[in-house]
C-alpha cells in the first residue's frame, strides 16, 4: 500500500555560483519531513535500482534545457507519483538503502547532527518514560527500545507504534499521526511545530506485512479490530497497555459504556481485575475505536458539525444538523468503494524554517448507497490519520479472510492500475478520482503549489 507521502510545495533556490535549482518540500502524513533536490532523488533511484533492478516504479527523466512552469510542475507530480509507488514494496520500504537515505535527508533538511539524546514516550495513562536514543534512530529502533523497558514480548511488536499525540492543557487528546517505521521520531516531535506535542505509544499495527502485495498469513497484525485484544493476553506487559488505553478512551468519551457497564467497569478497575476489565471493554460501544477531533461533513447536510469514530471496520458519525439536532450514521468499510485526501489550504511561512502548510484537508469516499454509489466529504487536519485508519481497516479484513482460507490469494490493488478482488463474495474497485485543482492557491510566484492527492489504495 501507498505511503501517504506528498510534494505540494517546490521552491526555486540561487546556486551559490549562480543559476537556481528546484527544491521539493516533501511532506508525509500532512507533515513536513524533508526538503530535496531532484539531483539527490534521482542518484537515489540508481542505488535503489541496483538493489532492486525493474521492479521500481519509474524514475521521472532529466531535462537538459531549462524547464518551463508546465514540465516544472509535470516534474513534481512525477516525483510525487515515485515517491508514493516506490513504498508499495516492503522489501523497499525495510532496505538500508531506502531507510538511510530518508534518514539522511530528514536530518539535513531540520539541520540535526547524529547524537545521543533523551527522548521521553508518554503511556496511555499519561505516565512518560524516558528513553537514550539517537537522533538518527527510526521509529522502529525506538520502539524496540521502549518495548524492551516496558517487557513488552518481541513478537508482539507488530500491535502497537508510535504517534504524534497532542495533550492541550484543558485534558483532551489529540491523535495527530502515526510515525511511519523509517522516520526519526527525535526529529518529527521537533519539526511538527504542534503545541503540546508529544511521542506517545498506542495500539496499532507497526509494520507492513511480509511477502510483496499479498498477505498470505495472519501474522500481518492489522489491529483495529477489537477482538485481537485476545492475542496479547499471554504478555503482561501487552496487557498492561492495552488496560492503560481502555481506561484512557473511556476517560476521554472516545469509548461508550452504557451506565451499567460503567458500573462493572469502575468495580473491576478498583479491584485491579485487567483481564475481566478487558473482557467488558470489548463489549462497549466504540471500544478500540480512534476519534478524530470535530469536524465538517456534507452529510445529511452541507457544513454539518460532525464527531468521527474509526474501527471495526466502520466510520460511525455523529453529526450535528443546522438546527442542533444530533444524528448517529455508520458507514460500513464492506460498502466503500474509494477515497481520496486532497489539500485545500494556502502555503504560511514562506520564509521560515519549516515553510509550513495551512492544514485544510478534505477526505472524501464513494459509498454504495443501496444500488447506487454517492460520494461524501469530511473536511479534517486528520485527513491523513483517517486515510491510514480506513487502510488499516481493509488490510485486517483481507488478512483475516487469507487466515480462514488459507488457499485464497488476496491482492491488493498495485497503484497505477485497478485491481479487482473478493471479499465476502462482492467485488471491490479502489480507484482514485480527479482533484479539485481549482480550489488550489498559489502562494508566490516561485513556489509551486498543487493539490495533495492520496489514492484510497
Amino acid at each position: 500500500m501507498k505511503t501517504h507521502f506528498c510534494i505540494p510545495v517546490s521552491q526555486q533556490q540561487p546556486e551559490a555560483l549562480g543559476g537556481r535549482y528546484t527544491l521539493y518540500s516533501v511532506y508525509l502524513d500532512g507533515f513536513l519531513f524533508c526538503r530535496v533536490r531532484y539531483s539527490q532523488l534521482h542518484r537515489w533511484n540508481e542505488q535503489l535500482r541496483r538493489v532492486f533492478g525493474n521492479s521500481l516504479p519509474p524514475f521521472p527523466p532529466k531535462y537538459y534545457l531549462a524547464m518551463t512552469t508546465s514540465m516544472a510542475n509535470e516534474r513534481r507530480d512525477q516525483l510525487e507519483q515515485y515517491l508514493q509507488n516506490v513504498t508499495v514494496d516492503p522489501d523497499v520500504l525495510r532496505s538500508d538503502v531506502f531507510i538511510d537515505f530518508l534518514k539522511l535527508v530528514q536530518l539535513d533538511t531540520f539541520s540535526v547532527t547524529t547524537k545521543k539524546v533523551s527522548l521521553d514516550i508518554f503511556l496511555p495513562d499519561g505516565r512518560g518514560i524516558r528513553i537514550e536514543i539517537l537522533t538518527s534512530d527510526t521509529a522502529e529502533r525506538v520502539l524496540e527500545v521502549v518495548s524492551h523497558k516496558l517487557g513488552l514480548c518481541p513478537e508482539l511488536l507488530g500491535y502497537f507504534g508510535l504517534f504524534l499525540i497532542r495533550f492541550p492543557k484543558e485534558g483532551k487528546l489529540s491523535v495527530m499521526k502515526k510515525l511511519a517505521d523509517f522516520e526519526l521520531p527525535h526529529v518529527s516531535l521537533l519539526s511538527s511545530e504542534v503545541e503540546d506535542c508529544k511521542v506517545g505509544l498506542r495500539k496499532w499495527a507497526a509494520r507492513e506485512p511480509c511477502g510483496g502485495n499479498r498477505l498470505n498469513t495472519p501474522g500481518s497484525c492489522r489491529y483495529m479490530d477489537p477482538a485481537l485484544d485476545s492475542v496479547l493476553m499471554d504478555c503482561r506487559a501487552a496487557v498492561n497497555l492495552i488496560y492503560m488505553q481502555a481506561i484512557q478512551d473511556i476517560q476521554k468519551e472516545w469509548a461508550k459504556p452504557t451506565q451499567a457497564q460503567r458500573q462493572k467497569l469502575e468495580a473491576l478497575q478498583k479491584e485491579d481485575n485487567q483481564t475481566k476489565f478487558l473482557e467488558l471493554s470489548r463489549e462497549v460501544q466504540h471500544y478500540g475505536y480512534v476519534q478524530l477531533d470535530p469536524c465538517v461533513c456534507d452529510y445529511p447536510q452541507p457544513g454539518c458539525a460532525a464527531v468521527l469514530s474509526v474501527g471495526n471496520h466502520e466510520i460511525s458519525c455523529r453529526v450535528t444538523l443546522p438546527d442542533d439536532r444530533t444524528q448517529d450514521i455508520t458507514f460500513q468499510m464492506s460498502r466503500v468503494k474509494c477515497w481520496q485526501v486532497t489539500f485545500l489550504g494556502t502555503l504560511l511561512h514562506m520564509d521560515g524554517p519549516q515553510r509550513t502548510l495551512n492544514q485544510n484537508l478534505e477526505l472524501r469516499f464513494q459509498y454504495s448507497e443501496g444500488s447506487r454509489w454517492q460520494w461524501f466529504v469530511i473536511y479534517t487536519k486528520q485527513a491523513f490519520l483517517l486515510s491510514s485508519c480506513l487502510k488499516k481497516m481493509i488490510l485486517e479484513k483481507m488478512a483475516k479472510l487469507a487466515a480462514e482460507n488459507p488457499e485464497m490469494q488476496i491482492e491488493v490493488p498495485e497503484p497505477g492500475r485497478s485491481k479487482k478482488y473478493n471479499i465476502q463474495q462482492s467485488q471491490k474497485d479502489y480507484s482514485s478520482f480527479l482533484p479539485r485543482i481549482n480550489k488550489i492557491k498559489i502562494a508566490e510566484l516561485d513556489c509551486v503549489l498543487g493539490p495533495i492527492k492520496e489514492e484510497g489504495l
